[in-house]
């Protein structure tokens, strides 16, 4: 569990940290990862996540409607979020529909979800939901460190202050840690049931539905898809088959 939360902290710290070093970050480069990360991330919830729910022995119907609803809630955070979950830049030079909203709702909300996906990197030994969480690790990771490099720069081109976009950076690394620590304490101590992580469970398979599918299709201008990023799409799907069937 320590090696887990070091890893999530410093996977949101190091994206905060390049944004400082390349404040901006273009180039077809850029988007053609974000493609590989959203397939990547999209594959782990088809292939691992839903049916670890499914096999977990709750009623299907409602694991559905959860998926569903998750998806949903995905949909009203990115209001307050403005999309930085799936690597959506703010430039200085750019005026965005969300620019009213304060630097401190987007890390708020932002954190809500970093949050709610740390507890799916609980020890797989806790529960009956998963039986390897390695490739998931990865897919979390693959979508945070864009998120975090986002959020540094919508913070920073709000808020003026590169110390205070620092302090609501560290807020946002600590989330997922967070996460997976109450998470893995609570079930531990028995204070929450099985039943309860399977509905956590599902709501945030639904939000990487609603990230992922984002990612590789906004991932361009004018909603392009062309034949890089189909094939880069085609390799992260791959990549997460070969990794989920290695690990099983």
């Amino acid at each position: 569990m320590l090696l887990n939360i070091l890893i999530l902290f410093v996977a949101a710290v190091s994206g905060g940290i390049f944004n400082i070093i390349i404040p901006e970050q273009k180039g077809h480069g850029f988007r053609l990862s974000l493609v590989f990360a959203g397939s990547y991330l999209f594959s782990i919830t088809i292939i691992h996540l839903i049916p670890g729910l499914y096999a977990s022995g709750q009623d299907t119907f409602h694991i559905s409607i959860l998926i569903l609803a998750g998806f949903f809630l995905q949909q009203v955070l990115e209001y307050f979020t403005s999309g930085i979950e799936h690597g959506h830049l703010h430039h200085k030079d750019k005026q965005h529909h969300h620019t009213r909203l304060s630097a401190f709702t987007v890390v708020i909300a932002l954190s809500i979800h970093a949050f709610l996906e740390g507890t799916l990197v609980t020890n797989p030994m806790n529960h009956g939901i998963h039986s390897q969480n390695s490739t998931l690790l990865m897919g979390i990771l693959l979508h945070k460190i864009p998120a975090a490099y986002a959020l540094m720069s919508i913070v920073t081109c709000q808020l003026k202050s590169r110390q205070m976009a620092v302090l609501l950076l560290l807020f946002f690394a600590f989330a997922s840690p967070a996460g997976l620590f109450l998470s893995d304490i609570t079930y531990r101590n028995q204070l929450i049931t099985d039943q309860t992580f399977t509905i956590l469970f599902a709501l945030v398979s639904g939000s990487f539905l609603h990230i992922s599918t984002t990612i590789v299709f906004e991932s361009s201008p004018q909603h392009a898809f062309g034949k890089r990023r189909f094939s880069m799409a085609v390799i992260g799907a791959l990549a997460a088959i070969v990794f989920e069937y290695l690990l099983k």
